[in-house]
């Protein structure tokens, strides 16, 4: 952790407006970009950005300086986006490949080739159970067994929620290349 990281730490820990204001201009593209990951939307991911400030304000106090904080930050920001999952008791649905539409529209001047932009658009298509275990599974890199006890659902069930996700997006994938 810099000398500057401890600094703001401090001054988030006695309540100083101007040290959380440092706090958040540092990390709110990180945690952004980790919402936006679990979100179906940008309000969707402004809200749990919201929630995730307010509980790394709050819980700033269990942060040990063993390792970096961004990864701390990032760990506690999918900790309140799956909360948030939680909260809309997502249902892990039978999604039919077939219901998928014509959803992602085609842009000539893209040439074949995706950015992450693109991609990350292309997953918040997907539907909420898919996305979660996606993101868990590919991006954040837990376990089934890990995603299983996050989620509240079986291994099985995240197993095959993994499998649908990646024939879902190979569908959009398809979709937005043709």
């Amino acid at each position: 952790m810099t000398a500057e990281e401890t600094k703001i730490i401090k001054g988030c820990k006695k309540g100083n407006k101007r040290s959380q204001y440092q706090f958040y201009e540092l990390f709110k593209k990180l945690v952004f970009s980790v919402c936006m990951r679990y979100a179906k939307d940008v309000p969707e991911a402004e809200d749990i950005m919201q929630d995730a400030f307010v509980t790394l304000y709050r819980d700033l106090y269990q942060y040990r300086p063993i390792g970096a904080l961004g990864a701390w930050v990032r760990r506690v920001t999918v900790n309140t986006a799956l909360q948030h999952v939680r909260k809309k008791r997502m249902v892990f649905s039978e999604v039919e490949m077939h219901t998928l539409s014509n959803t992602v529209e085609g842009d000539d001047d893209i040439m074949g080739v995706l950015n992450a932009k693109e991609i990350m658009r292309m997953v918040q298509l997907l539907p909420d159970g898919y996305r979660m275990v996606f993101n868990l599974y590919v991006v954040e890199g837990f376990s089934h067994k890990e995603i299983a006890g996050q989620l509240n659902i079986s291994v099985n069930t995240s197993k095959s929620q993994l499998s649908r996700a990646k024939g879902y997006l190979r569908k959009i994938l398809e979709t937005a290349l043709a």
